[in-house]
């Protein structure tokens, strides 16, 4: 009997159903997938075709070895059946490298039972997410991170009931709006888990997350562009363990102060405007780990002297919130951390070496501002100090952490020399920008996992040996640039390193010839090795270097004569400039967007083929002897293109008239050319442009008051052509809105100095001392706007032009009358040139308000009457010429006058009191 039981029992307990196995079956002989479900699932993966993927593990693999027509569908790759059914139930092409649009009617909605899919980091090629995804009524598990879908969010993925995972993060093409947000939040009441990191919600409510499922364990909204109040009840959210609204710049709100009982275990709100009590914030969330606090709104500026407890902490992030004083070196001591970041603050003072009294710090009842360490953090993973203004030298302890991965110490004022690395854990080491001398250790060679190494801008110094190198297999970031006394010619010889090289930065090392174990670095993508001491031609193995990768080139300011062909596919930035190449204009590849080979010794007319770039932004062919025409072409370009510098070569003939409506010209230089004609007033199309440089060319029109009506134009440089006429009045009610420099000199302009256009001239009158801190400059990250100005009587090329430089220089032109009282209203005035013209009447007293002159040129005119004393008040007056005019009486004395010699006033015959 009592077999008979067990025998019972045993054929029950092997009789119950196990719904979600994957692949097996009681009858193996049995199929368990549905033939339609089997076709359907080919079909959907045949519609792509297979690419590349940066993001994916190297280990991933489109799912086709198992994938085969008539072979059981429920034993492929990321395929799982209901094994009493046999319907698929879900469906895992993650990372499968998948490749073109998902359309509406593809097979894929045909999968009625789907319960779990996950279509993450392939590249669906744009297409909109659709919203028959809306039709899976079993669905619970839903992830389509990082596959580039764009357009609107559908409304129909809140026909998802049952779902309790949907991720939709990094698809920042896409767009949610209020109305399915709400939809969403509201019916989704099973939801766990709602991932939406970089999806554009800048027009959604925060509101809408009002009513979210109180099921909710994980929220994550990071960089959403999410504006307005935070709802103060997502705090309360019983279940809530990870909280995530980083990098949401406008978005504010309120932490519960008290009664705050929650199991959250992470809390990222850095970038967002919540006012901040860390000690009080540190009270409440008993169960947290993770804390991201970067720049955020403190209600105290300093680092807290005291913080509770700090034991449960494996994650914290407190960087760029201008803490200052001592480095809080006792987190250190918190043994379960793994992630302290506290950089871009203004910490100071040196990283401390281990106590030797290991009972002089409590991890648990310790002060913030401890300067002792008091153990090794064992666990510590990463470690994030730069921007900084810690000094000293690195501490051993800092080499002997086994389980550390990230030491980032950059832009610090650390010294001494980079000591003898233990452990074989880390993957990026970040010291550049401090003042580390001595050699690069040998032991970096035991660093097998390491993939970035920086050591730029030190002074380090003595032989890189590339044996240091060769165990260095996973490294695909090297920036040794900018220390001079280091000897790279045994590195840059060897052949057989850095097989998986990605970006090496080499500028300013004193090398001779490109590094030879480049022939081998086949995925290579951003090379720079600038400002060194290459000579010659470039051989002819290099143009075989990253053919289908390298998007980044710069081998400016090398002695560099011949180029050749410029093979490679991807190229996006191209600097060749300050080199010596010689021959005909070099055609860069067709998708390059940067193109710079100014100041070398190039010939020949600008190939028709440049016209066919249509990526460019950025075009600089300055300082070469190119010749011919301007092909008209190059004006079809301005749709695209931001600068375009053509100045000082041979061009002749007119300047092309195909400026366009839409034009994005920001700086045109044409400056010392033998252009001739006028001003194409097809530029007034160019709304955005900022620099527009003809000097020194020979073109023959009257003063184009056209461009008075370009809202943004800064620099506007005339001189030495043959412009003439008069300037009248402006044409425009606003004219020269931005302009702070203009330059008409060397022409045959005549008449009156426009007065009216003086009382314009808005930029000019800015204070300058109001705007004084930060120096901003002309241009962006590509290029900053350079030209040629006189100053102090003598020529400058501003390779950089401050944002609030200002100068008029109207001279030898054949103006006459008086000088306009209202020039002394253009307060932020630095030069100002009136010479040789033919104006009369007295000096106005006016000038005695331009404080922030540094030169003043009123020489050769035929002014009369007395210095008026209230120049003795620009202190800032370094260059004063006043000679060979009609000028009298006493010249001032004292003040900026007594810094003046006495050519400053020579051949005026009536001025007494020279020194």
């Amino acid at each position: 009997m009592e077999r008979l039981l067990l025998l019972l029992i045993c054929f029950l307990f092997l009789s119950q159903p196990n719904n979600s196995s994957s692949s097996l079956s009681f009858n193996s002989s049995t199929p368990l997938c549905h033939s339609h479900q089997s076709s359907s699932l080919l079909h959907f993966r045949n519609s792509f075709s297979v690419g590349q993927s940066l993001i994916c593990d190297l280990y991933s693999y489109p799912p086709k070895n198992s994938w085969k027509m008539g072979t059981d569908c429920c034993g492929w790759d990321g395929v799982t059946c209901d094994t009493m059914s046999g319907h698929v139930i879900a469906v895992d092409l993650s990372c499968s490298r998948l490749q073109g649009p998902i359309h509406p009617n593809t097979t894929l909605f045909s999968l009625r039972h789907l319960q779990r899919l996950n279509l993450a980091l392939n590249n669906f090629g744009g297409s909109a997410i659709s919203s028959k995804f809306g039709g899976f009524a079993n669905m619970t598990h839903l992830n389509l991170t990082r596959s580039s879908f764009i357009g609107n969010f559908p409304s129909e993925i809140s026909h998802l009931s049952k779902l309790v995972s949907l991720d939709l993060s990094w698809n920042y093409m896409m767009r949610i709006e209020t109305p399915s947000l709400k939809r969403l939040v509201q019916n989704l009441t099973h939801l766990t888990e709602l991932v939406l990191d970089y999806v554009n919600m800048s027009s959604v409510s925060p509101n809408s997350f009002m009513n979210l499922s109180s099921s909710l364990t994980s929220l994550r909204l990071y960089y959403c562009g999410l504006k307005g109040r935070f709802p103060d009840n997502i705090f309360h959210l019983p279940n809530l363990q990870l909280l995530d609204v980083r990098y949401n710049y406008n978005l504010t709100g309120s932490l519960p102060t008290y009664n705050w009982s929650t199991p959250l275990k992470s809390l990222r709100l850095s970038e967002a405007e919540f006012p901040i009590n860390l000690p009080n914030l540190i009270s409440n969330l008993k169960s947290l780990k993770e804390l991201y606090l970067s720049n955020c709104n403190f209600i105290v500026s300093s680092y807290p002297t005291f913080l509770p407890n700090l034991t449960q902490i494996t994650s914290l992030d407190l960087s760029y919130n201008n803490f200052g004083g001592q480095c809080p070196w006792s987190l250190l001591n918190n043994a379960g951390l793994t992630y302290l970041r506290l950089s871009g603050n203004n910490f100071i003072g040196q990283l401390p070496d281990l106590s030797t009294n290991q009972t002089q710090v409590s991890s648990s009842n310790s002060s913030s501002n401890s300067q002792s360490v008091s153990q090794i953090p064992s666990n510590l993973v990463s470690l994030k100090l730069y921007d900084n203004l810690l000094n000293g030298t690195i501490p051993s302890w800092l080499y002997d952490i086994p389980s550390l991965q990230y030491l980032i110490l950059a832009n610090n004022q650390l010294t001494g020399h980079i000591g003898e690395f233990l452990h074989n854990s880390l993957v990026a080491l970040w010291l550049n920008n401090n003042k580390l001398h001595g050699p690069l250790p040998l032991s970096i060679s035991k660093l097998v996992s390491l993939r970035y190494l920086v050591v730029s801008f030190n002074n380090l110094s003595g032989n890189v040996e590339s044996k240091i190198f060769f165990r260095l297999k996973n490294l695909s970031y090297l920036d040794m640039s900018n220390n001079p006394l280091l000897s790279l010619s045994s590195f840059t010889f060897a052949t057989n390193i850095l097989p998986n090289i990605v970006q090496l930065q080499l500028s300013s090392s004193n090398i001779t010839e490109i590094p030879h174990f480049l022939q081998t670095a086949e995925n290579i993508e951003y090379l720079d090795l600038s400002k060194n001491q290459i000579k010659g031609n470039i051989p002819k193995w290099f143009l075989e270097v990253g053919k289908d990768s390298l998007y980044n080139l710069n081998l400016s300011y090398n002695f560099l004569t011949s180029i050749g062909h410029l093979p490679w596919k991807h190229m996006d930035i191209l600097d060749l400039h300050s080199n010596m190449l010689q021959g005909p204009l070099p055609v860069p590849p067709l998708g390059v967007s940067f193109f710079s080979v100014s100041r070398n010794n190039l010939i020949g007319e600008i190939p028709l083929l440049i016209c066919n770039l249509s990526s460019l932004l950025y075009l600089d062919l300055a300082y070469n002897h190119l010749s011919n025409m301007i092909p008209p072409c190059l004006g079809n370009l301005s749709n695209h293109l931001i600068d375009f510098d053509l100045k000082s070569n041979s061009l002749h003939g007119t300047i092309p008239s195909t400026f366009a409506k839409g034009c994005y010209l920001k700086s045109l230089k044409l400056n010392g050319n033998k252009l001739e004609g006028s001003l194409p007033q097809s530029l007034v199309h160019c709304r955005k442009l900022e620099v527009l440089d003809f000097g020194n060319n020979k073109i023959n029109s009257t003063f184009p008051h056209w461009l008075e009506t370009l809202p943004e134009l800064r620099v506007l440089i005339l001189r030495s052509n043959n412009f003439h006429g008069t300037l009248g009045n402006p044409k425009t009610k606003f004219p020269f809105p931005n302009l702070r420099i203009i330059d008409l000199s060397h022409n045959e302009f005549y008449g009156h100095l426009p007065t009216n256009l003086f009382n314009y001239l808005k930029a000019m009158m800015m204070n300058v001392s109001a705007n004084k801190g930060e120096l901003k400059y002309m241009g962006d990250n590509y290029y900053q706007d350079s030209v040629i100005v006189v100053m102090k009587g003598l020529f400058f090329e501003l390779v950089k032009i401050q944002s609030l430089f200002t100068t008029i220089d109207f001279s030898n032109n054949n103006f006459k009358g008086e000088i306009p009282k209202s020039i002394g209203e253009l307060g932020s005035l630095k030069g100002l040139n009136f010479s040789h013209n033919n104006l009369t009447g007295c000096m106005p007293p006016s000038l005695g308000k331009l404080t922030n002159l540094e030169w003043l040129d009123l020489s050769s005119n035929k002014l009369i009457g007395e210095i008026p004393i209230q120049l003795a008040d620009l202190t800032s007056l370094e260059v004063l010429n006043l000679s060979e005019n009609y000028l009298f009486g006493q010249i001032p004395r004292g003040k900026q006058f007594n810094t003046f010699m006495n050519d400053s006033y020579k051949e005026n015959r009536g001025l007494c009191g020279f020194q």
